[in-house]
């Protein structure tokens, strides 16, 4: 716990003067409401949250292979003597496990184009962790060569389509994953290649095979431009591979999503994420919450209208009763504004922001908080200065009794 305490301490030192990146996010070193957690239940709103689940669980999948990579060598076994046919897939087309089993620059080693990759052991194990996390709660430098995990067969190059998150079909915010596999696999003992299929065999069900796809009843699809869909899993978890050619495609398993996990979060960093700066670093509404303000604020608004010009044609004395005007505009300006803005400035000054409709969170990122009690202070002085004016305009007009 005294780690995790350091480790955002000093994340968000180095973010007191900027917003947080995707990789801190997706890393997570930054706090709510800029956290994955928020990121997640963003998604889930727009019914786009496979895609933040596809690129967790592969990177997973990644972790997992990494972690077989590491137990054969301290076992003192070289990856080339432990599983030849992938040292010789690796050196031939690259892989992104390169320093980890032992391979030079020279040798083909590919790069991520995110930080990802090279996060410290720490970051990946909160990102592993993060699997588990979601799965209980109900809101759930360029490659080197060609990808290699289109098709087991054929590698063509990646599609540069750009990729809408919004234009996906929503999905019940209840809904829950069911795995063909575990999401973790215990380590109660040695990871075997064995279970880096069914890894990757969870995946592909999962997310990448079409709907009525034998083992595909309850996946989630998620949308890759063509060049990066993988039509079929040549390999089955049940059973070990034998022949020559079963064992030369399970050497691509641990590369085989890479690229659609490359795609995915570009897909994210470009289009969702900066939407969801927007939604929590400039406001703390939900969607639901700012138009139940914009209806209520409506209907006080349409409230003290009445009362303001009965007021005027009753011709009532003496005038100062039309000052009390001032409490039903001032709550319905409060909440048109709210509405507008997405912001609730009593809820930032309270340090609150909304994570589901009518359901906080403290905020803690320190820029985050900077700029919302900012504009806080400036929608505070804007619900004032429309409710002196409108008050001030229905005191002075004369009365004049109908």
């Amino acid at each position: 716990m005294d780690d995790d305490h350091h480790r955002y301490d000093d994340g968000a030192d180095s973010r007191r003067n900027r917003l947080p990146s995707f990789t801190e996010v997706l890393s997570r070193r930054t706090r709510p409401p800029v956290d994955l957690f928020m990121f997640y239940l963003f998604l889930q709103r727009e019914g786009s949250e496979d895609i933040l689940d596809f690129w967790l669980d592969v990177q997973q999948h990644e972790n997992l292979c990494r972690a077989y990579f590491k137990d054969v060598r301290k076992s003192g076994r070289t990856i080339r003597e432990d599983w030849p046919e992938y040292w010789d897939y690796a050196r031939r087309r690259g892989s992104i496990y390169g320093t980890v089993v032992g391979m030079n620059p020279q040798m083909g080693t590919k790069r991520s184009t995110t930080s990802t990759t090279d996060m410290p052991d720490q970051d990946r194990r909160n990102l592993a962790g993060y699997g588990d996390e979601k799965a209980g709660r109900s809101p759930s430098p360029r490659m080197m060569s060609t990808t290699p995990a289109t098709a087991v067969a054929t590698e063509p190059p990646r599609s540069t389509t750009p990729f809408s998150l919004s234009g996906r079909t929503p999905t019940l915010f209840n809904m829950r994953r069911a795995s063909r596999a575990p999401t973790i696999i215990p380590r109660t003992s040695a990871i075997t290649r064995q279970n880096l299929i069914e890894s990757a065999e969870r995946i592909y069900f999962r997310y990448l095979s079409p709907a009525g796809t034998v083992g595909s009843a309850e996946n989630h699809e998620i949308y890759l431009p063509p060049a990066l869909r993988v039509h079929t899993f040549p390999l089955n978890s049940s059973h070990e591979p034998k022949s020559q050619s079963d064992l030369n495609i399970m050497a691509q398993i641990p590369d085989m999503f890479h690229a659609q996990k490359e795609y995915c979060f570009r897909a994210m960093e470009q289009d969702a994420f900066p939407r969801f700066l927007r939604a929590k670093a400039f406001g703390n509404l939900t969607p639901v919450s700012a138009l139940v303000r914009l209806i209520v604020g409506l209907i006080i608004l349409w409230i003290g209208l009445a009362v303001g010009f009965s007021l005027i044609f009753l011709d009532v004395e003496p005038k100062s009763k039309r000052f009390f005007l001032f409490l039903p505009y001032a709550v319905a300006i409060l909440f048109l504004i709210s509405h507008q803005y997405e912001l609730d400035p009593f809820l930032v000054f309270l340090g609150q922001s909304e994570s589901t409709p009518f359901r906080t969170l403290p905020i803690r990122e320190p820029y985050v908080k900077k700029l919302l009690f900012g504009r806080a202070l400036w929608v505070t002085a804007l619900v004032a200065a429309c409710t002196v004016a409108l008050t001030m305009i229905f005191w002075a007009v004369p009365g004049k009794r109908l």
